[in-house]
């Protein structure tokens, strides 16, 4: 069709059901008539233009026969009202979907599209069920806000959530708060400082009282979250994994493996296949993944690893193809395609598959073994499919004010200092905190695609501790690159909801989720686990007293204990897939 010229609407009123008002700029075509919706719903400033965290900006869309409406949500910027991420986003979902179904300029068909937090508000008018939701592309998002965004496997999130909670949600709340000048100055300037040098911050203990927060009207939500380190009422409704038997909406879900919600959009894209109420929601996933980071940018390049132009897509086109199967039931064949798109990083090449996990993948153990001597990679530590015998276990030492610090991963793209992706693990693998367990070097390519889990028989002699794991593919020349990772803070061995200290010396088997990956490890390299018990500033820091590490003053250094013997046989559950 041809463009169409194009006329925009501010600061357009859109009341909730509790009478406050929601603000939205509205682009829709020139010609009078009724059009499909594309909405997009930001903490991050509508007056952005949609490019805060979104693919693309309103212009093409309204050109194209949509009206684009991109909304302040409740609390932020021109929108009335107290800013609570995730739990207001429900009502206020429903309501905006509604809305924008109601009006004269709309036919009735809503779409959403948008990526982090844009894409939890998607899932979350999905999970309200509003009728005339008919399409989404929730993209780099998550399906858990417990587990998987503000904690994982039981630890806080802690770089990404005072960054997150600082600069991109503190700062615009300060020039909404009734403060005089004299007052904002501190505080702004406290803010501002987790951009620069964080460091002050993320070592100061105890997490809870980060003096950055100290006001109650900055990020109040950031110690809100930490009141609440389990699984408990306070996370239940707005847990999408939960909701996915009751939504009705088809979803083409992007994620990247170095992205910090990676787990999220795995997840939604399983669940709803498996779980969905009606053969259009679960036949209607769609999933992309590729060696992205978090970002409104897809590019080839994630950490020290230039991946190639084949990984860069042109996501607005196959958002533009999405929404016309679905809004405008155009046939462009887009619902014919494989619904498992994922980049194999290693070969560097595209593969399709028919769901998560493929049905190719064979789960396999891969056993850890050692003569107890698995300290550093240049240690005894093996992985092979054997299963182990009599032998020793490995011990090393967690000292918290010394922790393993972060290299790459998934992770968000602040603190800068601290960049998401793929590097060269040799240091870490070079403390005496970091056990190594790799197998000799490959005659025949293995591709891995698919959830990872660790499987861990360990003992502390201290009542709490965590232990992480990374899934690491060594080069011939040595180069050790991350792939995934994972953490379980131990007093969650037996589940989020209920926790439970160790037993000092008392074996007990841990379930750490990697996430996933997809890749082809080449004849001539070696596949890696570390284990340890830190990832700083990524997580916080265990203080392994057994109290509450929000809010505890104290630490201890732990003596932490891996089994693998016929007993305890630890291993790394990896998916692999027949290459033929």
């Amino acid at each position: 069709m041809p463009l169409l010229d194009i006329r925009v609407e501010r600061n357009v009123a859109i009341p909730m059901r509790d009478g406050t008002t929601l603000r939205a700029d509205v682009f829709r075509p020139e010609p009078e008539g009724r059009y499909p919706v594309l909405l997009s719903r930001t903490p991050y400033n509508k007056s952005m233009g949609g490019l805060a965290y979104n693919w693309f900006a309103p212009i093409r869309p309204a050109s194209e026969g949509y009206v684009v409406v991109i909304q302040d949500v409740r609390g932020r910027f021109e929108s009335e009202g107290q800013f609570k991420p995730f739990h207001q986003e429900l009502d206020d979902g429903f309501d905006t979907v509604e809305w924008a179904a109601r009006q004269p300029w709309s036919n009735g068909r809503v779409g959403m599209y948008g990526i982090s937090y844009l894409g939890a508000t998607q899932w979350l008018a999905a999970a309200s069920q509003a009728p005339n939701l008919q399409a989404i592309f929730p993209s780099l998002t998550g399906s858990d806000f417990y587990d998987g965004w503000t904690y994982q496997g039981g630890a806080f999130e802690l770089a990404f959530n005072l960054t997150w909670s600082a600069i991109l949600l503190g700062m615009p709340d300060l020039a909404r708060a009734s403060l005089s000048a004299v007052e904002r100055g501190p505080l702004l300037a406290g803010l501002a400082a987790i951009g620069g040098d964080h460091w002050p911050m993320t070592r100061h203990l105890p997490v809870r009282d980060v003096p950055t927060f100290a006001h109650d009207v900055v990020a109040p939500f950031y110690k809100e979250w930490l009141e609440h380190p389990t699984r408990d009422a306070f996370w239940e409704p707005i847990t999408i994994e939960a909701a996915h038997p009751r939504i009705h909406t088809p979803a083409y879900n992007l994620g990247g493996w170095f992205d910090l919600f990676i787990r999220g959009t795995l997840r939604n894209f399983a669940g709803m296949r498996t779980s969905g109420p009606n053969a259009t929601a679960r036949d209607g996933q769609k999933l992309i993944v590729g060696p992205w980071l978090h970002g409104a940018q897809v590019t080839s390049t994630a950490g020290h690893t230039l991946f190639g132009s084949s990984a860069q897509v042109l996501l607005e086109d196959l958002h533009m193809r999405w929404f016309d199967h679905w809004l405008k039931d155009l046939p462009n064949g887009i619902d014919a395609e494989p619904p498992v798109h994922v980049f194999a990083m290693g070969e560097n090449r595209w593969r399709d598959y028919t769901g998560w996990p493929p049905s190719e993948a064979v789960l396999t153990p891969y056993f850890l073994h050692s003569n107890g001597g698995a300290v550093t990679s240049g240690g005894d530590g093996s992985l092979s499919l054997e299963r182990p015998g009599a032998e020793h276990p490995d011990q090393f030492v967690y000292d918290p004010l010394d922790p393993v610090p972060t290299r790459g991963g998934s992770l968000f793209p602040m603190p800068l200092d601290v960049p998401p992706g793929q590097f060269d693990q040799s240091a870490i693998e070079a403390r005496s905190d970091v056990l190594c367990y790799t197998t000799p070097p490959l005659d025949r390519p293995i591709e891995v695609t698919g959830p990872i889990e660790v499987r861990l028989w360990a003992a502390s002699d201290a009542p709490d501790t965590d232990f992480t794991a990374k899934l690491v593919d060594v080069q011939p020349d040595g180069t050790a690159l991350n792939l995934c990772d994972g953490i379980l803070r131990a007093r969650y061995h037996a589940g989020f909801d209920a926790p439970r200290l160790l037993t000092p010396g008392q074996a007990v088997e841990l379930a750490i989720d990697l996430a996933g990956t997809c890749n082809v490890f080449l004849p001539g390299h070696r596949i890696r686990l570390e284990i340890s018990s830190s990832n700083f500033p990524r997580f916080d820091r265990n203080t392994n007293t057994g109290a509450n590490i929000a809010t505890d003053t104290e630490h201890a250094t732990a003596t932490n204990t891996v089994l693998h013997d016929a007993s305890h046989p630890s291993h790394i559950i990896l998916p692999v897939v027949p290459i033929a």
